[in-house]
């Protein structure tokens, strides 16, 4: 048997070195005269680990990781394609307790095999959703996963069937399902990993959405930011159409459904939906006022489905298990499995897909492994740019949305930055209204003014210019942001500065004060 060993090719695993130890590995086979298939897959999301490597042996696969090429001569010399023992030893890849701890659904096949090849995907349970939906009316089809209990991943948490029943019960000749991956937020690279580890699943994830809808197109808007993610997206598209998963007749069914692919210009305020239908339609990424709401006149007027990587991801699950199954995961209204990406200073940066209700001490202390630098936690922001940050005392919230609203955070696309005790969250704070300045699409004035004054008094307060009252001129200016903007960008800005000023006092006293404190 020609041994087949696996080197990650995501955009992740590539910024650590992949493609330089892939070649190494490729000289060292030609120069010891051995054959062995090299499969380049997506990363599993243990990036701590990366560039991680994995053979396939009798026994099952082994792992090696994080990979430097100077190490491959020596991994050769420890019987590196039979499993052998080497100082980059992992064993087999879900025994990692990062790994192994997971509940992975949505990204079950995310690092096992090639990401473009069907037969792989199909061997590993691809593609058992859309037969099943192509037999059932569409309206069944929207009530499995309405019955699953399915939010939006994107941020919004809103439910992923009332918006497909919405599309389904809108006449229109033309319907529409976008897929939103245009992923901006900081700490949040979900999207990217399934886009560039498994595509299929979002293919078939979208085909099942225009099957169970009328939409008879599709456009995933990604952030041009993902090259790598629209090249393998584009790759996947040709694939998939010529196997017949994509086309007039869908699986060899009566139902038509196509697709493109799109790359965004760079603007953040295209994650949010009405933006990106304008951008979508080629004109300014601005942000529409709501109603009509996008399912009853959304992308060139028509009913549109407007969905998330994620939330179209895990739709074929869904339809292969059923909504019980789904359902069974999670707390409260948050069913399913969320893919939580740990990033910032912490030990065990990856991903980790969990069923809704670990605390957030556990994801930070346990999984994540505290901070890189070995100094306290300050703070965790969740949510991406516009998240609250949470301190230790607030450790003991349960991952679900209704939880994090109850104290005023959002989960967001679940990307949680980590800060140890040398973060100033003065400076956080004016980081967020300094963002929101500079995104912001201009439509609305508590967004483009509010974020500009806020940077401004936030300096003040900095410079111990009348610091209590240039803080309550913050806070009633967050209050005009939060109810008076007309999308998140400047209405959730509020959420990381009132949360600096509410849960770190001591970084907003004059400089003489903080000084005296440290």
């Amino acid at each position: 048997m020609i041994p087949r060993i696996y080197i990650p090719a995501d955009s992740g695993a590539l910024a650590l070195g992949a493609e330089k130890v892939a070649r190494a590995i490729e000289k060292e086979l030609k120069e010891r005269g051995v054959e062995a298939k090299i499969v380049r897959n997506g990363s599993r999301g243990a990036y701590f680990l990366e560039p991680m490597v994995e053979v396939a042996t009798d026994r099952g696969r082994v792992a090696y990781g994080p990979v430097k090429p100077s190490d491959v001569k020596s991994l050769f010399d420890s019987g590196f394609l039979t499993g052998g023992h080497h100082k980059r030893w992992l064993g087999a890849p879900d025994k990692i307790p990062f790994l192994a701890k997971q509940t992975r659904l949505t990204f079950a096949r995310c690092g096992i095999n090639d990401p473009l090849s069907l037969d792989a995907y199909k061997s590993l349970g691809g593609l058992r959703g859309l037969q099943n939906a192509v037999a059932m009316a569409p309206a069944d089809v929207v009530k499995q996963v309405t019955e699953s209990g399915l939010r939006g991943r994107g941020g919004a948490g809103f439910p992923t069937g009332i918006k497909w029943k919405t599309v389904l019960d809108t006449a229109g000749a033309q319907k529409y399902i976008v897929c939103n991956a245009d992923e901006g937020d900081s700490a949040t690279f979900a999207d990217r990993m399934i886009m560039e580890g498994d595509p299929f699943v979002l293919i078939e994830g979208m085909a099942i959405a225009g099957i169970a809808t009328g939409a008879t197109k599709g456009f995933v808007y990604i952030r041009s930011e993902y090259p790598h993610a629209v090249a393998t997206m584009n790759k996947a598209v040709a694939i998939a159409r010529k196997a017949g998963v994509l086309g007039l007749n869908v699986l060899g069914s009566p139902n038509a459904f196509d697709m493109e692919i799109r790359v965004g210009a760079g603007a953040y305020v295209c994650g949010e939906e009405t933006s990106l239908l304008n951008s979508l339609e080629g004109k300014r990424g601005v942000v529409r006022a709501k109603p009509p709401l996008p399912a009853i006149q959304g992308l060139f007027g028509k009913p549109t489905v407007i969905n998330n990587v994620i939330s179209l991801a895990s739709v074929p699950i869904i339809m292969d298990k059923g909504a019980t199954f789904y359902k069974d995961f999670g707390m409260g209204r948050s069913r399913g499995t969320i893919p939580i990406q740990i990033a910032g200073n912490v030990r065990n940066g990856g991903l980790f897909e969990t069923a809704f209700g670990l605390t957030l001490g556990e994801i930070v202390d346990e999984i994540g492994g505290g901070t890189a630098s070995g100094r306290p936690v300050k703070a965790v922001q969740v949510g991406g740019p516009l998240g609250a940050y949470f301190p230790r005392a607030l450790f003991d919230t349960p991952f679900d949305y209704e939880e994090f609203a109850k104290r005023d955070g959002l989960i967001g696309h679940a990307g949680i930055t980590v800060f140890d005790d040398t973060a100033d969250m003065l400076k956080q704070a004016r980081f967020a209204m300094e963002f929101c300045a500079v995104e912001s699409c201009g439509k609305c004035t508590p967004c483009r003014i509010g974020s500009t004054r806020g940077v401004e008094v936030l300096d003040k307060v900095a410079a111990g210019i009348e610091a209590e009252k240039n803080l309550a001129l913050v806070t009633d200016l967050c209050n005009t942001m939060k109810f008076g903007s007309l999308c998140a960008l400047g209405g959730f800005t509020p959420y990381p500065v009132m949360s600096s000023i509410t849960h770190f006092p001591e970084d907003f006293k004059p400089a003489p004060a903080r000084v005296a404190a440290e």
